[in-house]
């Protein structure tokens, strides 16, 4: 999810103190990507969630609830085995993480096998990401969008920029190497900038034509080579709703599956109340407007997205990304700031 920039003052701790969970699983995780024969042993007990052309595997939950299917090593076998497919298959799996009980975690896309019949097997169903994004959440929505994001780079990276020649991947998956000039790759991110502009009273959110229809959120643009990204924030701000902007402040960040893994860092920046007219490049936006606290407090309460049929309504982007975020967060400072006025 998003990470919140935090200032740490840190000490050395006593040598006979031990690691904290979170340095042991961290290590835990690092020591797989680096040694092959413990990632393979790794495997058999691990937590294996399944993907079908990129589309995650997600079961109903006894509260009616989504929640991606966790699978063991046995079980895995067993559905290939039972699809008639090779057991090697396993191999393809990919590490993306670890559970707090130092479970290791891995994904698996089984794309080549028939769809309905894994689904009847696993009683789950696989659901497009956009989709399940929407559906998830808690912690399970961004370790979906990592399994994707390192199935998709996999699946795009089997040969060399450099040579054109096969590249070949480690057993956790965490890298893939030239097999002739041994130069080594790592999955990559685009960096985006992502910003709520504010006046004062009201914050600016646009749409795409692609977005669902009532789906407002922050204004969002890649970075461009060689521009820092305070940069990319005023050009993106000026190019969509021809506006100019100061006083910037850093929020967080994130890890974003989409369009092919992007990597989002957060800002709130301000215009002056005398300057506000919009002038929206209708290429980079469908819509654009600036929203009252009120409304952003009502559209914060649609929980769900409205189905076909229903009444038109603003609503905003899932609770786990970062656009809501950042909007949750204006909110709460401009409540604060009317109460103390």
């Amino acid at each position: 999810m998003f990470r919140p920039l935090k200032i740490l003052i840190v000490t050395k701790c006593p040598p006979t103190r031990r690691c904290s969970a979170f340095v042991s699983r961290m290590r835990y995780v690092n020591r797989l990507k680096e040694d092959d024969e413990a990632c393979a042993a790794a495997l058999q007990n691990a937590h294996i969630f399944l993907f079908h052309r990129l589309s995650p595997l997600l079961q109903q939950t006894e509260h009616r609830t989504l929640r991606p299917t966790a699978l063991v090593c046995s079980d895995v076998q067993s559905v290939l085995e039972r699809l008639g497919s090779d057991r090697t298959l396993l191999k393809e799996s990919v590490l993306i993480g670890c559970s707090e009980e130092n479970q290791a975690q891995f994904c698996l896309d089984v794309g080549d096998l028939d769809q309905a019949a894994v689904e009847e097997v696993c009683e789950g169903k696989f659901i497009d990401l956009r989709k399940s994004f929407f559906l998830l959440t808690g912690p399970e929505a961004p370790l979906v969008a990592k399994g994707q994001a390192l199935l998709r780079w996999h699946q795009t990276s089997g040969f060399c920029s450099t040579t054109g020649q096969p590249t070949h991947r480690n057993q956790a998956g965490s890298q893939r190497v030239c097999s002739s000039s041994g130069i080594i790759y790592y999955p990559k991110m685009s960096p985006v900038v992502i910003v709520l502009v504010s006046d004062g009273k009201r914050c600016l959110l646009g749409r795409q034509s692609s977005f669902p229809r009532g789906l407002y959120s922050a204004l969002a643009g890649f970075c461009d080579m060689g521009e820092t990204l305070e940069e990319t924030l005023r050009r993106e701000v000026a190019e969509e709703v021809g506006l100019e902007v100061h006083s910037i402040s850093y929020s967080s960040s994130q890890h974003w599956p989409f369009p092919h893994s992007s990597f989002m860092m957060a800002f709130h920046a301000s215009v002056s109340p005398a300057h506000t007219q919009l002038n929206v490049d209708h290429a980079e936006l469908e819509d654009a407007r600036w929203f009252s606290l009120e409304e952003i407090t009502s559209a914060l309460k649609v929980k769900t997205p409205p189905r076909r049929g229903d009444p038109a309504v603003v609503w905003l982007p899932p609770k786990h990304a970062i656009g809501n975020h950042l909007i949750t967060e204006w909110a709460d400072r401009q409540r604060c700031r009317e109460e103390g006025e």
